[in-house]
């Protein structure tokens, strides 16, 4: 069961992401839901006389609302009314900043759109204008019948197949560098994006605001013992995030398919922490993906400046308490304390992909097992009744061909 006055303050942080001005929010009990207003009749009248009162123009209803309710509240408040579905689809055609992005935020804008446009166009044409919900007139206007919209929608569905064939063409060539892929996930406002400025000493937006990274971002990740990883920033989870935003961001999503390792990013301090968590399992079961069963991904416990002694004291003991492989890192990604403790455990669960090797070396050639240490991890060496070292080893794949191509020409040279 989700904290009622943390989930009005997520309302409020939705709103504050679209740069809407809030003059006043509230918790409303709801016993039945009216087919007609979703409210009752005096909630409607209250809420219409606070409207009035504070000369508002927009109201969110932080639930999903039928077209029909939609409709009769906008004539009972005589303002604009967008619900949970409609300011996120807002929210994230702001943020869009790719062609795929703003794409795939189109088409679920549309898609959506068109649900409400059977028998109200006109009415919403007049009331909410172009692209977005709280646009006015002067912004691109959606086609003002169904078959339009139609047409829309597939020219958009051909353009985001060609955008995700180029997709794919990024991600071979990605495979084709043979470092690891670490996808950053978590609840919109973990602190994915300062984790990872941090981390990579990038630039990335970070701010105290829902949703403020949108389309996915990759950089270059150092990790103890020299090796190194491709981090990828992905779009922010939301409870309750729109079925068709999950469908649109699909192609964005697979970035978190095709990761070696999953970091899922908590925001601890928070009192809904457990909720949205699971809220993030979810959508990433949508996707084909069970993070807590599938063993590479590792659960980051962010925000610990914000605990005090007695609750930090409290979540180290619980983390320690669970199986070494599935421990939670607690870290402040604002402070940098516990990061050292993360790139510890990326590494080590990159080395455990790495190929095993077994090697037969002259034990006299100290340079070739002094290069295995620096660059692998030498799992054992032991002399054979034949006089040679065994080694066991496993070595980056790049590494392994490096390895090879130095052995290859120290046989070439040894044979001249």
């Amino acid at each position: 069961m989700r904290d009622p006055q943390a989930r009005l303050e997520e309302a409020v942080g939705l709103a504050a992401a679209i740069q809407l001005h809030v003059v006043n929010a509230g918790i409303v009990s709801l016993g039945t839901i009216r087919p007609a207003t979703y409210l009752g009749s005096g909630k409607v009248e209250e809420i219409a006389g606070i409207v009035r009162a504070e000369n508002a123009g927009v109201v969110f209803v932080d639930c999903a609302l039928s077209p029909v309710q939609q409709r009769n509240l906008e004539k009972a408040w005589n303002a604009k009314v967008v619900d949970r579905t409609g300011l996120i689809l807002e929210i994230f055609g702001a943020r869009a900043r790719t062609k795929e992005g703003v794409l795939q935020v189109e088409l679920a804008h549309l898609q959506y759109q068109r649900s409400r446009l059977v028998r109200s166009w006109t009415h919403l044409e007049r009331q909410r204008g172009g692209f977005g919900f709280l646009g006015g007139p002067g912004e691109t206007q959606i086609e003002a019948d169904r078959r339009q919209i139609d047409e829309r929608i597939l020219r958009i569905e051909r353009d985001l197949e060609s955008v995700k064939r180029t997709r794919g063409l990024h991600r071979l060539n990605r495979k084709r560098v043979p470092y690891p892929i670490v996808a950053l996930v978590g609840y919109t406002n973990a602190g994915k994006s300062t984790l990872f400025n941090r981390l990579t000493a990038a630039n990335v937006r970070a701010e105290d605001l829902l949703f403020a990274t949108l389309d996915p971002t990759f950089r270059a990740l150092n990790l103890p013992g020299g090796t190194k990883a491709i981090l990828s920033d992905t779009v922010g989870f939301l409870a309750e995030l729109p079925t068709l935003l999950v469908a649109a961001f699909r192609a964005t999503l697979e970035e978190v398919l095709e990761a070696d390792i999953i970091l899922h990013v908590r925001d601890i301090s928070h009192p809904d922490t457990e909720a949205q968590a699971a809220d993030v399992q979810g959508v990433l079961k949508e996707l084909g993906i069970d993070i807590q069963t599938s063993g590479h991904a590792i659960e980051v416990w962010n925000k610990a400046d914000r605990l005090d002694a007695e609750r930090l004291e409290t979540l180290r003991n619980l983390a320690r308490r669970a199986p070494v492989a599935e421990q939670p890192v607690l870290l402040s990604a604002l402070t940098g304390e516990g990061t050292d403790i993360l790139l510890r455990r990326i590494a080590d669960k990159v080395v455990a992909n790495w190929p095993q090797l077994t090697l037969q070396l002259d034990p006299a050639d100290g340079a070739t097992l002094s290069w295995l240490h620096r660059h692998g991890e030498v799992l054992s060496s032991d002399l054979t009744k034949q006089g040679k070292l065994k080694v066991e080893v496993r070595l980056a794949p790049e590494r392994a061909e490096e390895f090879n191509r130095r052995r290859a020409k120290a046989q070439a040279a040894g044979s001249h």
